[in-house]
C-alpha cells in the first residue's frame, strides 16, 4: 500500500472518513474529497496524526466543470490515483409525491453523476498507465424497491448500472471495477436526513444487523484491493437478492412497511 494514491469522495464523515483512515493506516496517500472544507481538514489531521498521508480537497461533486478542474489540479500536485472510491451520496427517503423535482435531481447528481464525473476525469490517465481500481458504493436499494424512498432507490440503481457498464467498457485495460453493496450503516447520514430511518423496511436485527463505519470501511478496502466484482455486506443480502429475482412478489410483500 506504500505510496499508493487513494481518492475517496464523501470523505468528510461516515463511511468515507472511515475508509480514508483505513487506507491511511495501511500506508496509502489519501486524497479526501467532499464539500465541507473544515470537516475534511479534521479527517486529514486525524490521518496524519496516526502517521498517514492525507490531502483534503473541498469540492462540489455535482458540478462537472469543477470536478474536471480539480482533477487537473490533483494530477499536477499528487499524480493520477491508483484507487478511486466513489462513496459520496445524498438524499432523503421520501415517496414520489413528497419528493420535489429539485430533490430528485440532487439525488441523481450525488451519488451517480458525481461518480461519473470523478471516474471519467481520471480514466484517460489510468487507461494510459494500464492499471487502477475504481469502486462504487451503493445500497440494497440497487436491487430491491420499497415504499417511501423513490428517488433514493432510483439513484442507487443508477450507481449499480454505472459500475457494471463501466466494467464492461474497461475490460482488458488493467482497471478493475468493484461494486460494494452495504446494508444499514450507523453514520451521520441519518441525522442529516431526518425521517429517512423511519422508512427503512422492517427487518429482523438477528438476521440483518446494522454495520459500523469501520466494518463498512474494511469491506470496501478488502474488496477493492482484491479487485472483486461485487461485495455485499451483510452477506445475507445475497440470498435476499436471489429470492427477489425468483419471487419478486413475495419479497415485495416482505418489504412493505407495516402500518
Amino acid at each position: 500500500m506504500t505510496r499508493k494514491l487513494v481518492l475517496i469522495t464523501g470523505a468528510s464523515s461516515g463511511i468515507g472518513a472511515a475508509t480514508a483512515k483505513r487506507y491511511g493506516a495501511a500506508g496509502g496517500h489519501v486524497l479526501l474529497l467532499a464539500r465541507n472544507a473544515e470537516r475534511l481538514e479534521r479527517v486529514a489531521q486525524e490521518i496524519r496524526a496516526s502517521g498517514g498521508a492525507a490531502s483534503p480537497y473541498a469540492v462540489d461533486l455535482a458540478d462537472a466543470g469543477t470536478v474536471a478542474e480539480l482533477a487537473a489540479r490533483i494530477t499536477t500536485e499528487a499524480g493520477t490515483p491508483d484507487v478511486i472510491v466513489n462513496n459520496a451520496g445524498a438524499g432523503r427517503w421520501l415517496s414520489i409525491l413528497a419528493t420535489t423535482p429539485d430533490e430528485a435531481r440532487m439525488m441523481m447528481d450525488v451519488p451517480y453523476l458525481a461518480a461519473f464525473y470523478v471516474s471519467r476525469a481520471f480514466l484517460p490517465a489510468m487507461v494510459a498507465r494500464g492499471s487502477g481500481r475504481i469502486t462504487c458504493i451503493t445500497s440494497p436499494a440497487a436491487y430491491l424497491a420499497w415504499a417511501d424512498a423513490c428517488a433514493y432507490i432510483a439513484a442507487r440503481h443508477a450507481v449499480k448500472g454505472f459500475a457494471e457498464a463501466m466494467r464492461a467498457d474497461l475490460r482488458g485495460t488493467g482497471i478493475s471495477v468493484t461494486l460494494v453493496v452495504l446494508g444499514t450503516v450507523e453514520t451521520p447520514y441519518w441525522e442529516h436526513n431526518p425521517g429517512s430511518r423511519e422508512h427503512l423496511p422492517p427487518t429482523d436485527p438477528r438476521l440483518i444487523r446494522t454495520l459500523t463505519v469501520e466494518e463498512a470501511a474494511e469491506a470496501i478496502m478488502e474488496g477493492t484491493e482484491a479487485g472483486r466484482r461485487i461485495v455485499v455486506k451483510p452477506g445475507i443480502f445475497r440470498a435476499i437478492f436471489a429470492a427477489n429475482a425468483l419471487f419478486p412478489g413475495f419479497v415485495a410483500r416482505q418489504l412493505r412497511r407495516k402500518p
